[in-house]
């Protein structure tokens, strides 16, 4: 994303418009000119310019993982043996390739990385963690955490401002 402060500041219809997106990304322009109080011309020209400027990343259908034998979410700290930037390198391209990967993220802590992952159930993940996970370029130790129940799960960022 592009540093906001080298654009013009969101102002509250900005910050209305993503909220309604963010909710229903399938909203037509007219019914989302009308929820903003704006025409549907000004309306198109601002989520145009708000994806231009990248604080619209994209749009896609929130799937449900029990229906698509993905149900089994699990939580895993990875620890690397070494902390070169060349092994870092070749970790984060080793977990593009992975689609069971679903978030890596790099942490400051006690390990290197926190992945997301999804599989069938305890069965599919074994096998994963033995064929793939284990095999990670310079993977050392991991910690794995399955999770019991899912409390909240969102992709909705808090909007200051409206």
């Amino acid at each position: 994303m592009q540093n906001q402060s080298a654009q013009a500041p969101l102002d509250r219809s900005d910050l209305r418009i993503l909220a309604l997106l963010q909710s229903d990304g399938r909203m037509s322009n007219l019914k989302l000119a009308e929820a903003v109080h704006l025409s549907p011309t000004a309306t198109l020209a601002r989520v145009q310019r708000l994806t231009r400027d990248g604080f619209i990343l994209g749009y896609e259908a929130r799937l449900n993982p029990l229906k698509l034998d993905a149900g089994m979410l699990v939580f895993v700290e990875v620890l690397l043996d070494k902390t070169t930037p060349h092994v870092f390198e070749e970790f984060k391209v080793a977990v593009q390739l992975k689609p069971e990967i679903m978030e890596c993220h790099m942490v400051a802590g006690g390990f290197d990385y926190l992945l997301k992952t999804r599989s069938a159930d305890m069965t599919a993940y074994r096998a994963f963690a033995g064929e793939v996970l284990w095999q990670l370029p310079g993977v050392r130790e991991t910690r794995t955490y399955a999770v019991m129940e899912e409390v909240k799960n969102s992709t909705h960022l808090h909007l200051r401002g409206i």
